[in-house]
């Protein structure tokens, strides 16, 4: 058996090899009648397979253009349905967080206020008893 190497250019011997003997055969072994037979099946083969095969080319890349195109429109319509979304969220976080901060504001207030007040209280409470010693002290103040 032939080295796997060599298998292919044994391949393409054998096939040149039958068609020029199948174009001898059908030229009645006349070699120039079978090498004009030959030429003229090749240009009529290769020409209308060039047309052929340029015709499919370009409906092909016609085709795969336009899936491609498809492709881009179906991501870009994805991008933007996602940034719309992104964009809602965003919004709906940030009515979510500027409320919270409200609420903490407000109860911070509340209870700052309402520490300021007992401490108000606390001093002018303490104050009227400091007031009340001294004045029991230098002897301004009776019963």
């Amino acid at each position: 058996m032939a080295n796997p190497r060599y298998r292919v250019p044994l391949a393409i011997g054998v096939v040149v090899a039958s068609a020029g003997g199948y174009y001898l055969y059908a030229a009645g072994g006349e070699p120039k009648v079978a090498q004009k037979k030959a030429e003229a099946d090749a240009a009529r083969f290769g020409g209308s397979n060039q047309k052929s095969a340029q015709k499919q080319g370009e409906e092909l890349a016609q085709e795969l253009g336009s899936k491609i195109d498809h492709t881009i429109d179906d991501a870009r319509a994805k991008l933007h349905e996602t940034d719309q979304k992104v964009g809602k969220y965003t919004k709906d976080l940030s009515k979510q967080v500027s409320s919270e901060v409200s609420r903490v504001e407000a109860e911070t207030a509340k209870e700052l206020k309402d520490t300021v007040n007992t401490f108000d209280k606390t001093v002018e409470r303490k104050t009227v008893e400091a007031k009340k010693g001294i004045s029991s002290w230098l002897g301004f103040g009776g019963k």
